[in-house]
Parts: C-alpha cells; sequence; structure tokens
C-alpha cells in the first residue's frame, strides 16, 4: 500500500492483486509513476505465472455457479457495482487523473461514462438469447439455438483510457455470465484495481480479478494459461499479434482492438470554421493518445490554405493544463517521458524530412511529461509520420486534387479503425461512407462513440467488437439443440 495518492482520496489505495476477492502480493513490484510531475504514486504488485495462475482458478470457481444465474441476476449485480462506481466517483476521477495525467474534469467525465457502461450491459444481459426461435429442420425434430458463455477470459488493457477500457471489456464479459482476469497496463493500474476493489462487495468472490505486471511476465502468462477461453486485448499492431499467436497454442478465441491512424477528409464545401473546431478537438484531446483521434488531415486543394490558418490557430489556442484541477482547462501530458519523448521523435523527424512545422512541434520546460499542440504540413504520404500511429497531440495536413485522390490517402495506410470526412455534400459523404476502409466512418463529426454503438476495426486495427449488445457475442457461443420426438 502507498499513501502518495492518499492526499485527494478518503481512503488509502491498495495497490497489489485482486485475486479470489482479497489481496494478493506478487513477485517484485513496479513504479507507477504520476504525469503530471514525473514522481512515482507508489508500486504496485507484479503478478508472475502463479499469482496468474491463482486468478485464473479463482474465476473458474466462481464461474462454475456464476454462468447459471438468471439475466435478472445478473443485471442486479452490474447495476450495483455501478452504483458503487457512482459512490467513489469523486475519488475514482482523482485516482484516474493521477493514474493517467488526465485533467480531473475530464476524468471525472470519463468515470460518468463507466458507470453508463456498466449500467448498459446490466440491460444487455437481460437481452441475451441464441438469436433464433424454435423451428423444425429435420422431420420430426425441433432446434433451438443455446447462447452459453466461456469461462474465464483474460482482459488486456492499455493506458490511454485505463477504466473506460476496463468496463469495456468487464461489462460484456460478465454480462454474458463469464468470469474473468483484468491486466492493465503497467503504466496505468490503479483504476483497475479500485474498480475490482469495489466488485469484491457485489460480485462473486473470484468472479473478477486484476492482476498487474508487464505484458512479457504477467500479460503472457495469462494469454498462455490453459484456462483461458477467450483473451481480448487492445494494444498495438505488434503485441495483438504476439497475444493472437500464443493464444494459438491452447486455442482460445482472440479478440483484438489495435491501432488506429484516422483520417480526416475536408472538402472545399465544408464549413470550415465548424470544421477546424471540431477536427483540433478529435486531434488533441485526451493529449492525441486516443487510436480514433484526428491523426492526418486530407484536405481538397481549394480550402487547404484556409482550413490550416484556423487550425493552426486553434492549436496556438490550446493551453496545458498546470495542474488537475486547473479552473481554465487544457491539456494534461502524456501518459510517460518514454511515450513524450516518441512522439516529439516523430515530429523532429519529419522537420528533418522537409515537412513544416506550423504550431508547438516541442515540449515545455516545467515537470511532467507534456507536449504543445502540433501541426505538420508538407508531409508525404509514404512518410513516417502519415504511415505510423503517433499517439500524442500532433495532427499531419496533406493537400489533394480530388475526391479519389483523398479516398486513396485516407485508405493508404495500414491501420482501419475510424475516420471522417466533412462536406455538405451528400453525394461524396454517401461515397466516402462506402469506400472509406474503416470500422467506423463520422460524416461532419469525428470521435463520437456512444456505447449502443458497436466498435471494431478492418485491416491491421484488428477484429472483433467492443461496445453495443453485439460485443457480447464476442464473449459468448452458440450451441444448436435438436430434439427428436418419439412417438
Amino acid at each position: 500500500m502507498s499513501d502518495a495518492v492518499a492526499g485527494p482520496l478518503s481512503t488509502q489505495l491498495d495497490f497489489r492483486n485482486v485475486v479470489g476477492g482479497a489481496p494478493v502480493d506478487g513477485e517484485g513490484s513496479i513504479a507507477v509513476v504520476n504525469p503530471w510531475t514525473g514522481e512515482d504514486l507508489g508500486a504496485v504488485a507484479c503478478a508472475d505465472a502463479a499469482v496468474v495462475g491463482e486468478a485464473v482458478e479463482a474465476s473458474a470457481r466462481a464461474f462454475a455457479a456464476w454462468r447459471w444465474t438468471t439475466p435478472v441476476e445478473r443485471f442486479d449485480a452490474l447495476m450495483a457495482l455501478a452504483s458503487s462506481v457512482e459512490a467513489h466517483l469523486d475519488e475514482m476521477a482523482w485516482v484516474e487523473s493521477l493514474d493517467s495525467g488526465k485533467p480531473l474534469e475530464v476524468a471525472r467525465g470519463e468515470v460518468v461514462v463507466a458507470i453508463d457502461t456498466l449500467r448498459f450491459f446490466a440491460g444487455a444481459a437481460r437481452t441475451l438469447d441464441g438469436g433464433g426461435g424454435a423451428n423444425e429442420y429435420s422431420p420430426g425434430s425441433t432446434s433451438v439455438l443455446r447462447r452459453e458463455p466461456l469461462g474465464t477470459v483474460g482482459l488486456i488493457t492499455p493506458w490511454n483510457y485505463p477504466l473506460l477500457e476496463a468496463v469495456w471489456k468487464v461489462g460484456p464479459a460478465l454480462a454474458a455470465g463469464n468470469g474473468c482476469v483484468l491486466k492493465p497496463s503497467e503504466l496505468t493500474p490503479l483504476t483497475a484495481l479500485f474498480l475490482a476493489r469495489l466488485a469484491c462487495d457485489v460480485l462473486p468472490a473470484g468472479l473478477f480479478n486484476v492482476v498487474t505486471g508487464t505484458g512479457p511476465a504477467t500479460g503472457e502468462a495469462l494469454v498462455r494459461h490453459p484456462g483461458i477461453s477467450m483473451v481480448s486485448f487492445t494494444g498495438s499492431a505488434a503485441s495483438g499479434r504476439a497475444v493472437a499467436g500464443a493464444a494459438a497454442e491452447h486455442l482460445a478465441r482472440v479478440h483484438l482492438e489495435l491501432g488506429g491512424n484516422a483520417p480526416v477528409i475536408v472538402l472545399e464545401d465544408a464549413p470550415l470554421e465548424a470544421t477546424a473546431e471540431g477536427v483540433a478537438l478529435a486531434a488533441f484531446d485526451n493529449s492525441g493518445q486516443s487510436c480514433t483521434a484526428a491523426a492526418r488531415v486530407i484536405v481538397a486543394a481549394p480550402a487547404y490554405d484556409e482550413l490550416v490558418e484556423r487550425l493552426v490557430a486553434k492549436a496556438n489556442e490550446l493551453a496545458l493544463a498546470q495542474d488537475p484541477e486547473d479552473p481554465h482547462g487544457g491539456l494534461g501530458p502524456l501518459v510517460s517521458e518514454r511515450q513524450r519523448d516518441r512522439a516529439l521523435g516523430f515530429v523532429e523527424r519529419a522537420d528533418a524530412a522537409g515537412g513544416r512545422v506550423l504550431a508547438g512541434g516541442g515540449a515545455p520546460d516545467r515537470p511532467g511529461f507534456f507536449m504543445d499542440p502540433t501541426v505538420v504540413v508538407d508531409v508525404a504520404q509514404d512518410s513516417e509520420i502519415v504511415q505510423g500511429e503517433v499517439f500524442g497531440p500532433v495532427v499531419t495536413v496533406q493537400r489533394v486534387d480530388s475526391f479519389d485522390e483523398a479516398i486513396a490517402c485516407a485508405n493508404d495506410v495500414p491501420q482501419g479503425l475510424a475516420a471522417s470526412i466533412w462536406t455538405d455534400s451528400v453525394r461524396h459523404s454517401t461515397l466516402a461512407t462506402r469506400e472509406l476502409e474503416f470500422g467506423t466512418v463520422w460524416v461532419n463529426n469525428h470521435s463520437c462513440s456512444p456505447i449502443e454503438a458497436p466498435f471494431a476495426g478492418f485491416r491491421q486495427s484488428g477484429y472483433g467488437t467492443e461496445m453495443s449488445a453485439e460485443s457480447l457475442h464476442e464473449y459468448s457461443r452458440t450451441k444448436h439443440v435438436m430434439t427428436t420426438v418419439v412417438k
């Protein structure tokens, strides 16, 4: 345990794993760093293969009874968890802010969304069925379809939305009747641990476990454990390939939500002030650390100069927050020094290759892992900064001469998670929604993802669905039951 973050909290945080409804130590520990200051918040226990095994076994024991609960019982349990989070909303927001670098107001808003997400999946638990009624496909026999849980699922979440990513996976996993073991990022484990401790009071012991540690140690042990029926992973494409390979050894199901590199197509008939404002929000929200961030702006030549001017002005107007409670708002720090330096490296190499940095491009001389909102122009389609995912407050702008060229540039990256087009043309917006090879396409907005809508990637952005009632199918299986009437 640590009192390093006890100031804004009414209770002291426990940095140990949560296994079988109780705190469990690990082998060694990992420091958790406050992005606002660069100082240690404390150290979480590192779960080795033995602790991971204990968590999987605890989940399996709880699953044996949970799988037979009725939809209304699962509804009640998830609603109780949502109410518990709501009762600790302010504390949870503080933990999320200090752990991930989000301004407190932003963190609070995300906790509210997490509460709503849990309540949504509580309701979705009461809608799950086999997908079809009884039918006679063979003479004298009646077929029905059963929708059943998988067992114990392994959930691995990233650092950019620690609490939201956790409930996006835990919610449908529990609603479908599974037990689960969650491994959060070692950079941002605290809200997952907090959530698990709240769950201990409302869920059966061992149903929801949290193990902390690195990907190569704790994460790999979880993915390779033969008791894991499915792995749901959110992270980089390289890590996703490793997860899929390890899970294949015991034929566990795999759900992957991998990187994004979202294009934003702006045509000459778009309302440019509203477009610049929307793009800036989507590019720099969460300091650009979002898989759907508006990273690549592709602008029709007649609108290029004005859109660039407006976007640069928006970037220059954005301030960096002074601290989590800054009443004037502003951007928080990036999650770590390494991530900040990685984003800066993309900009430095783009500048050296002939790109022009029109806004930002550097880091302020102050504590914490801050980076100025950055706009880079004159970048080639095959350049690193266009093809790679920066994952920082950086946006590139490219000029194109036609709608077809804009679509081609948008699709010419490995990722396929999200995209947007800004235009008043019904024809062009309709064509774009058909031709853009991305799992989500927005028209005249960017980054609005309601929980009711499915969220999934194409190509190297992964496979499988998060959010929406459809995601419960990821965490369940269909069984065909045929009954023959013997006369």
